[in-house]
């Protein structure tokens, strides 16, 4: 059983339902002693530009007291720890890290969903078949890993590629070589197998393997329902079997 979630997101994100409430009892309900949530970051756009998939910059005090009060309330219950799920946008991230230093914050994880960034760059969920997108976003994300501001790598498999296995696997072998030297854990996300998303990818993770990667499990949860552990997770069992993964 695994003890600990750290991808947990709320209705600031403006794609998640539930409360936070709801997510902690979800969470004690299925065995976790640690539920941390990591919504998606606000970012501080010098350009005025409003995102549609992630809380506002004037939200980010509301979350954090909302979740410091909730730990205080359940504290002989579980442990519940406050972080966020980032995105590395080189214009503003130093400015959205003095940000974070000012408040309450355990802990950030990467999530690199656009490449470069989300007002002119590309969606790496998007099918694609050109190999400079894979490049482009596997050097976003070693940019990012380089601040050393990261707890764990996200959904490394989010690149969308359609084309040839070999020539997508020879590709990310950079991105595996990099994590496992930095000993940066790479995570299985509950959500895309819960949903029959394109990852998590089983090439990936048994080259990941191959390469001396570490694992971490994250729900990477929408709904309060998909806070649970990963043998609740339909195929989850034979994934982990099929590619070897062990998590830490």
């Amino acid at each position: 059983m695994i003890q600990a979630n750290y991808h947990t997101h709320t209705p600031r994100c403006k794609h998640a339902e539930g409360s936070e409430r709801e997510y902690i009892e979800a969470a004690i309900a299925n065995g976790f002693k640690t539920l941390g949530f990591s919504d998606h970051t606000p970012q501080p756009f010098d350009d005025g530009f409003v995102s549609g998939i992630r809380m506002d910059m004037e939200e980010l005090d509301g979350y954090v007291d909302t979740l410091k009060a909730l730990r205080e309330e359940y504290a002989d219950r579980i442990d519940i720890r406050i972080g966020l799920e980032v995105e590395y946008y080189p214009s503003c991230f130093d400015k959205l890290m003095k940000e974070v230093r000012k408040r309450d914050i355990d802990y950030l994880i990467l999530g690199q969903h656009f490449v470069p960034e989300e007002q002119e760059g590309f969606y790496a969920g998007s099918k694609t078949d050109r190999t400079y997108d894979i490049d482009a976003y596997i050097d976003a994300v070693i940019e990012a890993l380089e601040t050393k501001e990261f707890m764990y790598l996200a959904h490394p498999d989010l690149i969308h590629y359609i084309g040839d296995n070999e020539i997508y696997l020879s590709h990310m072998k950079r991105l595996c070589e990099y994590t496992s030297d930095k000993e940066v854990p790479l995570e299985i996300n509950g959500l895309g197998m819960l949903t029959g998303r394109w990852y998590p990818r089983e090439d990936f993770f048994k080259l990941a393997v191959c390469e001396g990667c570490s694992f971490i499990f994250g729900c990477d949860a929408h709904k309060p329902t998909q806070v649970i552990q990963p043998e609740g997770i339909r195929g989850m069992d034979g994934f982990l079997e099929e590619t070897g993964v062990i998590f830490s």
